[in-house]
């Protein structure tokens, strides 16, 4: 399966809902959020789950039961979980969570699993992963992980099956506010991925969302939009909830015939 056109990510691991009310942080939450995305045109979600204090947690039993439960009320939509890490959690942790919450897709930051170093444990785990079908989009903060990722890749330390790269655009910048300027180190990345067939998309922080994921979408590449990263609609109001980002999004992709 390809990478969700439209993938929303409505909560990450950082804000709760003292950052904004509509913020899901329960597993009923985040399905009637992933529903209301749904119906605005999101065909899939980058899901995180959260301890009774809504804190960030890797869990496998609350992974299982929330990818249960949107199968059950969304399920034509695409479910991947995460492994980020938030400085709470090392590579091996990360590894188990995937191996024991059985993921359709999930999303892991290169730079993240190499923390400790390369080693056969994280070749073996990725290759174990592409032989189970399990499609793992690779987070890349700027054009070095997009390097080292390709190196890996074409020296067979990981497998270039069903290859999904996301760009995160600014996560390094003042404020960490992006722009659609940031995609353009990330576009000149590919050339190191030729001949390789893959997927890509692109999040961003702050107001300037809207206009850089457009800029991804233009370029060929995919969208990750939702309150993980952005609470602004394109005016710099605050959007009411998650599927207000997916709606203007999409009324913004028809506007210009993206």
């Amino acid at each position: 399966m390809a990478l969700a056109n439209i993938l929303v990510a409505p909560n990450g691991a950082r804000r709760t809902r003292k950052d904004h009310p509509s913020l899901p942080v329960t597993i009923e939450q985040t399905v009637q959020t992933a529903k209301a995305c749904f119906d605005a045109g999101a065909d899939g979600i980058h899901a995180h789950v959260r301890d009774k204090d809504q804190k960030h947690l890797l869990d496998a039993g609350l992974y299982r039961e929330l990818q249960a439960e949107l199968t059950l009320k969304v399920p034509d939509m695409w479910v991947q979980i995460t492994t980020e890490a938030v400085g709470i959690y090392s590579p091996e942790e990360q590894r188990a969570i995937v191996r024991n919450s059985d993921p359709e897709a999930v999303s892991i930051s290169i730079r993240e699993m190499l923390s400790e170093g390369e080693n056969s444990a994280v070749s073996k785990f990725y290759w174990e992963q592409a032989e189970k079908g399990v499609e793992i989009q690779h987070i890349l903060y700027d054009d070095q992980d997009a390097a080292t990722l390709a190196r890996l890749i074409k020296d067979e330390t990981l497998p270039a099956t069903n290859l999904q790269l996301l760009f995160v655009l600014g996560r390094y910048s003042v404020g960490q506010v992006s722009n659609p300027d940031d995609l353009q180190p990330f576009m000149q990345s590919l050339d190191a991925f030729e001949g390789i067939d893959l997927d890509w998309g692109c999040c961003a922080f702050g107001q300037q969302e809207t206009e850089c994921l457009l800029a991804a979408i233009k370029a060929g590449g995919k969208a990750r939009i939702g309150f993980e990263n952005n609470l602004h609609m394109k005016d710099g109001s605050i959007a009411p909830d998650n599927a207000a980002r997916v709606t203007e999004l999409i009324t913004e992709l028809r506007a210009r015939s993206l």
